[in-house]
């Protein structure tokens, strides 16, 4: 294998790796209260339904009728117990209400010291990502130096694409700031 295959490799490892940092860290947002009602609050929900754990937009479906309304109509008449249980349990703060029929979410009007919260929250996320993006910028860079022991790659060329490396690590860190920034914005927005 060539010496620029060797580097194609490596990089497009690196790509895939940081590309899905920042997509961890998009789904984990959305997870994360505005003031408006989304499904993806509770999509990737866990139920633990007849021993089984199953993400609950696997067992009903899911709707926002309203701006601060999301509503739960489980397939099967045996899940709304444990759809319940499932999102009294979970840390997004929302009483269930159900009739047998539909499970409803009302989300409340949410407080100045909430939302100061949830924006922490925000940053611990988005500093995740970028400690996972270092990580593998960190890794393909050991990965470089062993080539250039080796002898695969020169000490110029080994330069070049740990500069390259730094470009590409720069402009994932630039979205995940983007992203954290945009998820701020949204949580302060009254």
């Amino acid at each position: 294998m060539s010496d620029n295959e060797l580097l194609d490799l490596a990089f497009d490892d690196a790509d895939s790796r940081m590309s899905g940092a920042v997509s961890a860290l998009e789904r984990d947002l959305m997870a994360v209260r505005t003031g408006r009602a989304h499904t993806s609050l509770v999509d990737q929900l866990r139920v633990d339904y007849y021993g089984t754990t199953m993400a609950l937009n696997q067992l009903a479906t899911i709707s926002t009728p309203e701006a601060r309304l999301i509503a739960i109509q489980p397939w099967d008449k045996n899940a709304f117990d444990p759809i319940t249980k499932a999102i009294q349990t979970s840390d997004i703060g929302i009483n269930p209400q159900s009739d047998g029929i539909l499970i409803r979410l009302a989300l409340p009007e949410l407080t100045e010291e909430r939302r100061r919260d949830l924006v922490k929250v925000v940053h611990q996320k988005a500093e995740s990502a970028r400690v996972a993006i270092r990580n593998v910028r960190r890794h393909i860079h050991d990965d470089l130096r062993a080539m250039q022991r080796d002898g695969d790659l020169s000490q110029d060329e080994e330069r070049r694409a740990e500069s390259q490396l730094d470009t590409l690590t720069s402009g994932f860190i630039a979205k995940v700031d983007a992203a954290g920034n945009q998820k701020e914005r949204e949580l302060l927005e009254v």
